[in-house]
């Protein structure tokens, strides 16, 4: 493995990914053409926020998997694009939560007691006790706009101060908030009950600007606004006018929207506490967030295990445990479906039976589709974006679950719609690490899914399995396995074949010659 660590990261990080014996360039600074250049035989690339992935770094990389971000936000990450791509992203998002969520109630302790300013006057040699009357934040309302990791971390740290608690979040269930002691209530209900606003919300197209000059005028007069999530969600112009009108009375910022800003207006404020973009700089929020960085890399690259990631669903290490056998089954039974399949195909369903009924399959369905397009499509498809190239031709997806008894403990069922009629198979996994196909086109039958296998579909009738022996021993292919299903006055057949050598067309074309064959195919997975 090829790992490009393009910004610091504590040599903690690095000796996770050093200790399986890749090769990883840390190096922070590279100039674009530098950076481009080391990425061309890249499997992952490592940035913080000083590096911008853009479409035009990724298409430079043509082998590269995974994008690691760390930190919290990927706002310097074309994720668009990476997931055009077929390219993981992944942050974050949890280790450097109590840095920031510390670094918020140090900034609401600042504005209530006016410490910078006092601060100030000291380091002057002036003594002003009296220009300095605080207050107290006991009994006061913080608002919470967002509850995320860090909104709940700095909920349970207000709570102790003695501060009443309201917040929004849609995607946040009443038992979280009731569980935290925080009232959920509307955004602009928010503003007009919050002494203090914390946000902690991520910057997209619902929330930049979300404090905006309609917004600060209809909030509680002399609010104060404390943001150590996103510059872009508060408009600067609005809070400096809000601030100086005095309708605002205050606010602590460690983001902007531009870094550094380039209009001093808003930080040169009395008002206005002002940090540089240090939440999560601490010592001990830049080793976890570095650490769990590298250990989500490393296990996606050497196990497969998708954690933390923005654009693709995560599992946990016991959920993927559970479920790999049958990534590589879903796979396997979406490749074989591609070199069956004749037409334009236009559905795909997918059911799961046994033990597999319960439970989260959706990255199951995406393993299918990875096998399906990997035979006949050039560009990469993996599961980052198998279901928006399916989308992109017109294939409509469907899942469903079954609760009926059938002959295994857990059973992938995958039908493929085309414009020629449908195929079907039908696989399970034997033993936690054996696929085998159990079922192809209504019909039971039992072979490894593995390797390269002769599918042959014909009238039952006798002679057929000696003749295609025969013509497959005449020209030096190995029989590995063969498994026969039969119903009613249909059969199939599958051989699995030592693939020494290439199966000629020849060899195929004769075996379709045989009187009662009706199709014969090679199918390698």
């Amino acid at each position: 493995m090829n790992i490009v660590v393009a910004d610091d990261l504590p040599a903690s990080a690095l000796d996770v990914l050093r200790a399986e014996g890749w090769n990883v360039d840390a190096r922070s600074g590279r100039a674009p053409e530098q950076l481009a250049a080391d990425l061309a035989d890249a499997d992952a690339l490592v940035v913080r926020s000083a590096t911008k992935v853009t479409s035009a770094v990724l298409n430079a990389a043509p082998k590269l998997r995974v994008v690691a971000r760390a930190g919290t936000g990927v706002d310097n990450v074309d994720v668009q694009a990476a997931s055009a791509r077929g390219i993981v992203v992944m942050n974050a998002p949890g280790a450097n939560s109590i840095s920031v969520a510390e670094l918020a109630l140090g900034m609401i302790l600042s504005l209530a007691r006016h410490l910078p300013g006092a601060d100030a006057a000291m380091k002057e040699g002036r003594w002003e006790k009296k220009k300095f009357l605080g207050e107290e934040i006991r009994e006061k309302t913080l608002g919470l706009a967002g509850l995320g990791r860090i909104g709940q971390e700095v909920a349970r740290r207000a709570s102790a101060f003695g501060m009443r608690l309201i917040a929004h979040d849609p995607f946040i269930s009443e038992q979280v908030a009731e569980d935290l002691g925080v009232e959920l209530v509307t955004l602009d209900e928010l503003f007009a009950r919050a002494d203090y606003v914390s946000l902690h919300m991520p910057s997209n197209q619902h929330t930049r600007n979300m404090v905006n000059a309609e917004r600060l005028a209809r909030s509680k007069k002399g609010i104060r606004i404390v943001n150590t999530a996103r510059g872009d969600l508060i408009d600067e112009q609005a809070l400096a006018d809000a601030i100086e009108s005095g309708q605002v009375g205050g606010a602590a910022l460690d983001v902007f929207q531009k870094e550094p800003p380039a209009d001093p207006r808003l930080q040169k404020l009395p008002q206005v506490v002002a940090s540089p973009h240090i939440a999560a700089s601490t010592r001990e929020g830049q080793e976890l967030v570095g650490v769990e960085t590298a250990t989500a890399l490393r296990d996606f690259l050497r196990d497969g295990v998708i954690r933390n990631a923005v654009n693709v669903s995560s599992v946990s290490s016991e959920e993927f445990s559970r479920i790999r056998p049958f990534l590589e089954l879903g796979e396997r039974l979406g490749a074989m479906l591609a070199q069956l399949n004749d037409g334009r195909a236009n559905t795909l369903g997918v059911r799961y039976y046994g033990d597999l009924a319960q439970g989260r399959n959706d990255m199951i369905i995406n393993a299918v589709l990875v096998g399906l397009f990997k035979p006949i499509l050039s560009s990469a498809v993996t599961a980052v974006n198998a279901r928006t190239v399916a989308a992109e031709r017109g294939i409509e997806i469907v899942e469903s679950h079954s609760t009926r008894t059938r002959n295994h403990t857990s059973l992938i069922s995958v039908k493929l719609g085309s414009s020629t009629g449908e195929r079907w198979v039908e696989g399970a996994v034997f033993e936690r690490s054996n696929p085998r196909i159990v079922l192809l086109d209504g019909i039971v039958v039992d072979a490894p899914l593995e390797g390269a296998m002769v599918v042959i579909a014909n009238t039952d009738q006798p002679g057929v399995i000696g003749e295609v022996g025969t013509i497959l021993g005449r020209h030096g292919v190995n029989i590995a396995n063969f498994a026969l299903g039969r119903a009613g006055d249909r059969a199939i057949g599958l051989v699995n074949i030592d693939e020494a050598a290439p199966v000629p067309d020849a060899v195929l074309d004769e075996i379709g010659r045989i009187t009662g064959v009706r199709e014969a195919r090679l199918v390698r997975v």
